[in-house]
């Protein structure tokens, strides 16, 4: 479902399997397994580089997984429960990457949709393809109503004309909008470039030798709403042994 490997102080966390990465309970426990690893494995300037292969870095919630619950007398009822569980599942997802102890990246290489986009900007930098791609957030075309973890992760990543943009127009936007937006840090011509620029800015970040726990807190620190949502508390002030 995902790969983990290491390469000097940087991390690469490569989404694996099925071209459209579909998020449900298989690849999930998958990608906090290698974020788990990751941070265990983790020094003074780490950090840690998402990508994809193929066409998607994630088409979204796995539906089709919610839809096939289990035949009862209320099937609507058990979908529901079932899609209760993957957003549960999805916020422990998104909780670890804003408690790890390292700068991350996502590196854009294909399209991102739903609850895909909600991975990317868990990350705290975003880097995109101009040449193929777009960032597209479909529960109002697809008709669901967005989970709160959703609407207050965008608002605590996104500013508030990108936020109308995504859930109140559904819009597809391309590399140079995201940018323009401030959803997105770099727009690059191929995926190559992308992964380049992706590893160029790890290796900046990694040279400060910033320790990781303290990084993390003050990442916490910046999105008390969303912490406050995925059940984040902050700790007391760490003193830095630079100090």
């Amino acid at each position: 479902m995902c790969t983990l490997d290491k390469r000097g102080d940087i991390f690469f966390l490569t989404i694996t399997g099925d071209d459209k990465h579909r998020l449900n309970p298989n690849l999930i426990e998958s990608l906090r397994s290698a974020l788990c690893k990751a941070r265990e494995q983790s020094t003074r300037g780490s950090a840690l580089i998402t990508t994809a292969c193929g066409k998607f870095f994630s088409n979204g919630f796995d539906l089709a997984w919610v839809e096939s619950a289990g035949s009862s007398s209320s099937p609507s009822s058990a979908a529901h429960d079932r899609l209760h569980h993957l957003i549960n599942l999805f916020n422990t997802l998104i909780a670890d990457l804003i408690s790890l102890s390292m700068s991350t990246i996502a590196a854009m290489t294909g399209h991102t949709i739903g609850g895909g986009m909600m991975l990317m900007i868990s990350h705290n930098y975003v880097l995109m393809r101009s040449d193929r791609g777009a960032l597209y957030m479909s529960e109002l075309d697809i008709g669901m109503v967005f989970p709160d973890n959703t609407s207050v992760l965008v608002r605590s990543k996104v500013g508030s004309a990108a936020e109308r943009e995504l859930m109140l127009k559904a819009s597809k936007l391309r590399a140079e909008e995201a940018v323009a937006m401030g959803i997105v840090e770099e727009a690059h011509c191929s995926a190559e470039a992308t992964m380049e620029a992706a590893v160029r800015l790890g290796e900046k970040l990694g040279k400060r030798k910033w320790n990781g726990e303290v990084y993390a807190e003050i990442r916490k620190g910046l999105y008390p709403e969303l912490c406050g949502v995925l059940g984040l508390a902050n700790k007391a002030a760490i003193a830095s042994s630079r100090l």
